[in-house]
């Protein structure tokens, strides 16, 4: 069958503020590490977890069959949201597997639509500023901003899973059901993301 595929997860606690409201997921694709965030509390991290054979080494019949498993394990954990914001493919980003990394975001974007789920799409440099204020930032200031503004998603400080709760705030800010209220400087990202025409939780 192949390696594990769920790498992180943390229940929804007591206290989740969005909980009662409409039903938002977000999602940072990647064949290693998917983050996926809901609004009722929960982050997991699904992804091929092979150091020993590395999925973009992998022949490619077996290489197509562990990009399906990561694919159907991410779309199970999704169910059926009243939104999903998804973090734009970094088409510039560095570094091996882009071939297989555009195959999984086309593909859960597509299983998305047909599925009639709402899609928002925000830019890497976007989800960082509503985290933060600023279009750049580490990966640990913003696992830092995460924990402050929105504690009661337990990520374990993985930036996947992290960077999957700041698209789900994000899309309930854009919702008009803001899980915090963050300051204009933040707020200017969801402006300038890509949003579905309408949502009817």
């Amino acid at each position: 069958m192949g390696p594990r595929l769920l790498r992180f997860t943390s229940a929804a606690g007591d206290d989740v503020p969005g909980r009662d409201g409409p039903r938002v997921v977000g999602l940072d694709t990647s064949l290693s590490a998917t983050g996926v965030a809901s609004s009722e509390g929960w982050c997991r991290v699904i992804g091929y977890e092979d150091k020993k054979n590395p999925i973009t080494k992998l022949p490619y019949p077996a290489r197509l069959v562990q990009m399906r498993r990561v694919l159907d394990a991410v779309v199970d954990a999704v169910g059926r949201p009243d939104l999903a914001v998804l973090e734009r493919a970094a088409v510039s980003r560095a570094g091996g597997g882009a071939h297989e990394r555009g195959w999984l975001w086309w593909r859960l974007y597509e299983h998305l639509t047909d599925a009639g789920i709402p899609v928002g799409l925000m830019a890497p440099n976007q989800r960082i500023a509503y985290a933060t204020g600023k279009g750049t930032g580490s990966k640990t200031v913003v696992v830092d901003q995460v924990a402050r503004r929105w504690p009661q998603w337990q990520t374990g400080g993985n930036d996947n899973a992290v960077d999957a709760v700041v698209l789900m705030a994000a899309g309930r800010d854009w919702l008009g059901a803001p899980l915090a209220t963050v300051p204009q400087t933040h707020r200017a990202a969801v402006d300038k993301a890509v949003w579905p025409e309408a949502v009817t939780p």
